[in-house]
């Protein structure tokens, strides 16, 4: 089947954020069609859409009640049907979250089918991602059942293979009605050691990340259901390493199109916890993306990613969301696009939202967020202390509502958001995504780049200037034309000889020159040159 996913750009909604079209707070699939005019202007070829399963919401709509049904809050399946149809008509392409790690408890099979989930009499020693024990006890069973996150999402058991064949009946229902691939979450946790050995500090997680069938499941729900189909796939992998991606995404093995590696959001994190932080070093980030730029060439695919609905914003992560905030913005967005692999771009990023600040603990709505501050308040960690870390880490920064315009709640909404809107709404939103010189208009040069030059999806990586603690400088290389990017992490004015070739784009309104290349606060600039 084509490889039509390797020149495409993919959107991601989070749809409770996106676009409220009926006034209760909470975004909708009515909301996102309204919208789908400005993202056909982008440029965009996928929209991933975050859950809109029906769901209790304990996590945002990752703890699915039924698969087969759309949350009251989104609306309805003929709403859900319209944004298909309207879509395709726009060229657009629908990629859903498969969520088949868990359930919610509320899932008729929790009480119909417990067989479908993993049971012990006794509890090991894993911890939840969301902080505590990953087991829970259960009263009718007496028995405890695993949960890798919220107490209220257990455990799927991919041992039985009556629970497989009923997720892959799901998904053919799905692709079905028109879905065109799916983001599976958490996909390379399905399979855990059937000994349930204790882990190190509480830590299993070489005990069921990529776990000992996990291959075998994918092979086998790639030959029973994606293979029948013209679609895309992304599989979300914590911890996948390099030779792990290479065995998900290789052709010949016939699991997932690609993964999403979690390496290089770990990069400003002292240790293994993510709320433990420290500044970015620019080398460890051009290593780590050189190294999968040069892994996966010819033997598997990337996906390129700054944002998602559980990273902060990479304007206020990577860049300056002050001062620079739009030369940065462009700046980060050029660094990734140009790289081997498929972009996504999250709701926001391309105009160029920053992390939000709230006052109180209280504004937070994310579960993992909240119970991770209570955790450390119990242990006498300061709340000032505390805050730092969500202020820069938290999962809600990506959460505030989408900022369309000026008016009340960045016109997401005409009532109350269920989370806040970021106040700086009235400066950063879409009312300038025309003018020439915007983010939007930055990304959406980007987009057609990627379209129309074959160097980009399938030109070598070499990177330069390696040791270069402010600048991230690599080129592309294919048979009989070169790309030459530069980047500028830093507020410094830093010189370079001028590279040959043709200025392709840049986020300043004109190069500055002596002869050698002057690149200015967090400027890019990429060269094209036949050879």
């Amino acid at each position: 089947m084509a490889e039509w996913w390797k020149k495409s750009t993919v959107y991601q909604i989070y749809p409770r954020s996106f676009k409220d079209s009926n006034g209760d707070g909470i975004g909708d699939i009515k909301g996102i069609i309204q919208k789908l005019d400005y993202l056909e202007e982008l440029g965009v070829d996928i929209i991933w859409l975050s859950p809109v399963y029906d769901s209790p919401n304990d996590d945002n709509g990752y703890d699915i009640r039924d698969y087969q049904k759309i949350m009251d809050d989104f609306g309805t399946m003929e709403d859900f049907e319209e944004l298909i149809g309207q879509m395709h008509r726009r060229g657009l392409k629908l990629m859903m979250d498969l969520v088949v790690n868990h359930t919610s408890d509320e899932h008729e099979w929790f009480s119909s089918k417990p067989e479908y989930y993993i049971w012990r009499d006794e509890p090991n020693n894993w911890r939840s991602f969301f902080s505590g024990s990953a087991w829970e006890f259960d009263q009718q069973r007496e028995q405890y059942f695993l949960h890798l996150f919220s107490k209220k999402q257990p455990d799927l058991n991919w041992e039985n293979p009556e629970m497989r064949e009923a997720v892959y009946a799901m998904m053919r229902w799905w692709l079905d009605k028109g879905v065109d691939g799916f983001r599976m979450d958490v996909i390379n946790l399905i399979s855990k050691d059937q000994d349930f050995p204790d882990g190190p500090d509480g830590d299993g997680g070489e005990f069921y990340m990529n776990g000992p069938k996990v291959h075998d499941y994918l092979q086998e729900m790639n030959r029973e259901v994606l293979s029948k189909y013209d679609i895309v796939t992304v599989g979300e992998m914590p911890g996948a390493t390099i030779s792990d991606a290479i065995k998900y995404t290789d052709e010949e093995r016939k699991e997932v199109n690609m993964i999403f590696t979690f390496e290089h959001m770990g990069l400003d994190q002292a240790s293994g916890e993510k709320w433990d932080l420290k500044p970015l070093q620019l080398t460890d980030l051009k290593y780590n993306l050189e190294h999968w730029q040069h892994a996966l060439h010819d033997s598997g695919w990337n996906s390129l990613y700054w944002n998602n609905h559980d990273q902060p914003r990479i304007v206020s992560r990577f860049g300056d969301d002050g001062k620079y905030r739009i030369e940065s913005a462009k700046m980060l967005a050029a660094c990734l696009h140009f790289m081997q692999g498929t972009p996504y771009i999250y709701q926001g990023e391309e105009i160029g939202m920053t992390n939000v600040r709230f006052d109180s603990i209280e504004a937070y709505k994310d579960i993992e967020t909240l119970n991770m501050y209570k955790e450390k308040r119990d242990l006498g960690v300061p709340h000032e202390k505390i805050m730092q870390s969500i202020y820069v880490k938290g999962r809600d920064n990506a959460r505030t509502p989408m900022q369309w315009n000026a008016e009340a709640h960045g016109g997401f909404t005409t009532g109350t958001p269920w989370i806040a809107s970021n106040p700086n709404y009235s400066n950063i939103n879409t009312l300038d995504k025309d003018d020439s010189g915007s983010i939007y208009q930055f990304y959406k040069k980007l987009i057609h780049l990627r379209k129309s030059m074959d160097i980009i999806t399938y030109g070598n990586f070499m990177l330069l200037h390696r040791e270069d603690e402010n600048v991230f400088a690599y080129t592309r290389e294919i048979s009989g034309e070169k790309l030459t990017v530069y980047c500028n992490f830093s507020a410094r004015h830093i010189e370079f000889p001028m590279p040959q070739g043709e200025l392709l784009i840049q986020n300043y309104e004109k190069l500055e020159s002596t002869g050698k290349l002057i690149l200015r606060p967090y400027e890019t600039a990429v060269f094209h040159k036949k050879i």
